[in-house]
């Protein structure tokens, strides 16, 4: 392992000097910062954990923060809960504006005393996960899947559950079904389409690329993604909705339209907490226990902050409950 005495003597300055850079010294020049930190990242330098005392875990954004979904609400509610009466807090991070220039991301945490992370990622950010879990420091990603052995990953599989939904529309009478799916890849959104192409093809019938449709997970994505259908030629008799707000979103913009559900339209959603029972009519929606996987990330990565263990996960299968925005095909229809 790396020491300072080792960088100091890669770099020419003195080991005083190197201590300045890696905490972070403000009378260090920009030259030199970039000169000592470049020469602890080649050698792949990590202060040792236990040399400071650190209380705080990290809920990290790697790409576009989704505080405002469901989804993250009730993983952090999760996290919090599972803290209970340890000596832990959490803190929320953007890596985008915590990070400093030259800076590894185990040293950005270690700067700022935190332990462990839980990481919130999408395909435009995945290589991050990768490159933390290459530094040997103690992380999750939650809501992603990942075949890297160095990343540990949790997620509520949710194909099944989506193949089951467009079944139940088609033992209803429904032939042409159409899904949405959020704007932003992610392993999550890639599984539900892979459920819903399934059960179309597994009971014969077209799986038609015009009927894939994407939209942002909110509210307004959901009014959008009506308007869209609504105008449309040869629409649909229903729709999987993958994101619990577009979800939301649609019941509410289809019935300002005038349109009854399900007589006019039958509707599955998604739903990461209780939100299927807000609606009326009372939604029919692929589910998973977002706050019981948050508990369940906690568990994992104080494991892994204690031994570097593999992971070993118990969470949950996402399920269908099936409601009233679902019915068989409709005389307006």
């Amino acid at each position: 392992m790396s020491t300072v005495r080792d960088i100091a003597k890669q770099t020419g300055v003195s080991i005083a000097t190197v201590s300045r850079v890696l905490n972070n010294h403000p009378s260090v020049s920009d030259v030199l910062r970039d000169k000592v930190m470049s020469a602890a990242n080649s050698r792949r330098y990590v202060s040792a954990i236990g040399k400071r005392e650190t209380s705080t875990i990290a809920y990290v954004f790697t790409g576009d923060p989704s505080l405002g979904s469901p989804f993250d609400s009730a993983l952090l509610e999760g996290v919090y809960d599972a803290l209970g009466d340890s000596n832990y807090n959490l803190m929320i991070l953007d890596l985008r504006r915590t990070r400093r220039n030259g800076e590894s991301y185990s040293q950005m945490f270690q700067r700022l005393g935190i332990r462990g992370a839980v990481l919130r990622t999408t395909h435009g950010s995945r290589s991050i996960c990768s490159k933390i879990a290459d530094q040997g420091f103690p992380m999750v990603v939650v809501g992603d899947r990942f075949d890297d052995p160095r990343v540990s990953c949790l997620f509520s599989e949710s194909r099944s559950a989506s193949r089951e939904a467009v079944e139940h529309l088609v033992a209803l009478g429904h032939r042409r079904i159409a899904i949405s799916i959020n704007v932003i890849d992610d392993s999550d959104h890639e599984d539900r389409l892979a459920g819903y192409r399934e059960a179309l093809k597994d009971h014969g019938l077209e799986v038609d690329d015009k009927l894939v449709m994407r939209v942002p997970a909110n509210r307004q994505g959901g009014s959008q993604l009506i308007r869209r259908i609504v105008t449309s030629v040869d629409r649909p008799s229903a729709i999987y909705i993958s994101d619990p707000m577009a979800a939301v979103g649609a019941m509410y913009e289809a019935q300002k339209m005038g349109l009854s559900i399900p007589e006019d339209m039958s509707i599955v959603g998604f739903d990461d907490t209780d939100l299927r029972y807000t609606s009326l009519p009372t939604m029919t929606a692929v589910c998973q226990d977002a706050t019981a996987l948050g508990r369940e990330a906690y568990r994992v990565l104080t494991q892994r902050m204690k031994d570097n263990s593999p992971p070993t996960s118990n969470s949950p299968s996402a399920w269908l409950e099936v409601h009233e925005s679902t019915g068989p095909v409709g005389v307006t229809q």
